[in-house]
């Protein structure tokens, strides 16, 4: 399998010389006739193989010329590995050369542990919400400290508004967002800038509407069914060639696009009983390629299943995954600051949740689970840091709210402060939520330009229904609604304002203390102790590296707290307090002047009695160890 899906091209080549290839499966079909609309809609036939693959080399065709198959001699569908859809999911492909003048030559990736995550969608991180529109921006994330940022899924999908979830086209970067010189254009401006790219791939459904691969070929089984409709045919008859489309998938961002890592969407919705897992095929894939290129490409899964057989190497009968998406600090910070505790954050809200998710990763490690009613998980105890990217805001924990609020609307500045101090002092792979670093204000909502009348009802029910075990009262904004998707634009010109602009400078700060300070980049859990304070709803942190060594102190509470440190070192020097006068926002000046004779000292001592304001963090270098 790894030999073909590594030779094996899918789709169309163009070759020069105005000559393109076609490799399409579509095993059930009689005939397949290519018709090319620009030019007076000429028809040329493909050859069926015994494969079920129908092929053929077509003369006369260039790049930009559009194009439908024909199936059976009537039926018209676009190209199922279609790279371009210029009219959208329902309109021609488009024949595409992939020839680029890129200038990433020396781009050899980073390592993983040096990845900082910058999440962004491309239709609202921007006015013009193109892929070449983000590239002026790219200094000011650097500058920040990102090293890498995470595009939210690009495959054409339906109409020119949608989280890119609803994708189609797997192979087609979204026209309206710049299609693919556009995202050419995107990941080599960010090689230029020494910062890596991941793409967010969707792999355990289609979107519903423009869907036409179930006219070639049985993508889909019916045993299973995810909460997006039809399962995707991992494990059923046909399969074979079914993965090979998703790996070849991969294999077409990385060769023709530089794409440096890839998040897997919700792998938990993927089904697959067989002895040889899909999910596991598709790493080694990835991990052959790396070797034939000498350069590494990670696999990044976003799973809730708190099962570390995703990340353990294959001697351990794992997938080998590189890195997941670790939601468990999130929710347990999240649930700490507002108190919410409907639906999946039924599960967390005391200090030692968090403590064991920034120790151990996994809250739970087969306790019983309020919210699912079972017990859940196992343990990732022993697993690198390097192996979890954290955060405080995501598009999916903002977006899936029904208003789309993010933190900066639930909770206060030092809150706020309070809660990205906690991921960026964890052992894990810190990420932003585009506009978090400044403290944007505006919503993440769920937004879709379907065309479908029915789909777009479907749509309006389902999220309804979504939020019924979160209690939310009201009614969800209509994600078809242009206005909807409007008020998800970020305001980027505000990080040099007011608030935003402190906020910015403590990310700035959180993010030069992790690259600096040894016992806080280095990403071992090992060198960690917890001291937990749960009646006190208090956790200090000790970290260290070799002789290095940082004690962090937290306070999830929103009074006061005196408590009595143990730094075991002779003297602890504050490296930084969230109440020192710098860190407040200008609504907060008239405070400061009452608060300047509380805020903590320059040097701790052992055993001293310290008074913490609400929500204070405070990290200290200890100068020597006892």
């Amino acid at each position: 399998m790894l030999e073909k899906a590594l030779t094996m091209n899918l789709g169309h080549t163009y070759l020069g010389d105005q000559t393109c290839s076609f490799n399409i499966w579509a095993p059930h079909l009689e005939t397949l006739e290519l018709l090319i609309v620009t030019q007076n809609n000429r028809r040329v036939s493909l050859l069926k193989q015994p494969s079920g693959y129908w092929t053929g080399q077509v003369e006369n065709i260039k790049p930009g010329d559009n194009y439908y198959f024909v199936l059976n001699g009537n039926l018209e569908r676009p190209d199922p590995i279609s790279n371009l859809q210029p009219e959208g999911v329902h309109g021609p492909s488009q024949v595409v050369d992939h020839t680029y003048s890129w200038s990433d030559g020396t781009w050899r990736g980073k390592a993983l542990e040096e990845y900082v995550i910058y999440e962004l969608h491309v239709g609202t991180f921007t006015p013009e919400g193109t892929f070449e529109a983000i590239i002026p921006r790219l200094d000011d994330l650097r500058d920040l400290g990102v090293t890498a940022i995470d595009i939210m899924p690009v495959a054409e999908f339906p109409g020119t508004r949608n989280w890119g979830y609803d994708g189609v086209s797997f192979f087609a970067p979204h026209h309206a967002y710049g299609g693919v010189n556009g995202l050419k254009a995107l990941v080599n401006a960010c090689h230029e800038k020494n910062m890596a790219v991941i793409l967010d791939v969707v792999y355990n459904h289609f979107g519903p509407e423009g869907n036409y691969l179930g006219d070639f070929c049985p993508y889909y089984t019916e045993k299973y069914q995810t909460p997006w409709g039809r399962s995707n045919n991992f494990d059923d008859t046909y399969n074979e060639e079914v993965r090979h489309f998703f790996y070849q998938n991969l294999l077409y961002w990385m060769e023709h696009f530089h794409i440096d890592a890839f998040r897997l969407d919700a792998i938990h919705a993927i089904v697959d009983m067989s002895a040889h897992p899909f999910l596991k095929e598709l790493a080694e894939v990835v991990d052959t390629y790396s070797k034939q290129k000498q350069r590494t490409y990670y696999v990044i899964s976003e799973s809730d299943l708190s099962d570390s057989r995703i990340l353990r190497p294959k001697s351990e009968c794992g997938f080998a995954h590189d890195a997941q998406w670790l939601d468990d600090i999130h929710h347990c910070v999240h649930t700490l600051l507002t108190g919410e505790k409907s639906g999946y954050y039924a599960d967390y809200g005391k200090i030692e949740h968090l403590a064991k998710a920034i120790k151990q990763s996994y809250v739970y490690t087969g306790e019983y689970s309020v919210h699912r009613k079972r017990r859940h998980g196992n343990s990732a105890a022993d697993l690198p840091g390097r192996q979890f990217i954290v955060s405080a805001q995501t598009h999916d924990q903002v977006g899936n709210r029904m208003l789309g609020e993010r933190l900066t609307s639930l909770v206060d500045f030092h809150a706020l402060k309070l809660a990205i101090a906690t991921v960026m002092v964890s052992p894990y792979i810190p990420m932003l939520f585009m506009g978090e670093e400044y403290a944007e204000e505006a919503p993440f909502l769920y937004f879709t330009s379907h065309g479908d009348p029915n789909l777009i009802k479907g749509v309006r029910d389902g999220r309804k229904d979504e939020f019924k075990s979160f209690k939310w009262m009201g009614e969800p904004p209509d994600p078809q609604d242009e206005q909807t998707f409007l008020k998800s634009k970020i305001n980027w010109e505000k990080r040099l304002q007011g608030k935003h602009h402190v906020m910015l400078r403590f990310y700035k700060k959180l993010l030069a203390l992790r690259k600096n300070i040894p016992a806080l980049s280095n990403l071992s859990k090992e060198y960690l102790h917890i001291d937990m304070r749960e009646e006190e709803r208090l956790l200090f942190l000790t970290r260290w590296q070799e002789r290095d060594r940082v004690v962090v102190l937290l306070n999830f509470n929103s009074h006061d707290m005196t408590a009595l440190v143990q730094i075991g070192a002779t003297v602890g020097e504050k490296l930084l307090d969230s109440y020192d006068t710098e860190w407040f926002a200008q609504t907060q000046q008239t405070e400061v002047l009452e608060r300047d004779l509380t805020k903590l000292p320059g040097e701790i001592h052992p055993n001293q009695e310290i008074n913490l304001k609400p929500y204070h963090v405070a990290i200290y270098h200890l100068k020597s160890h006892l």
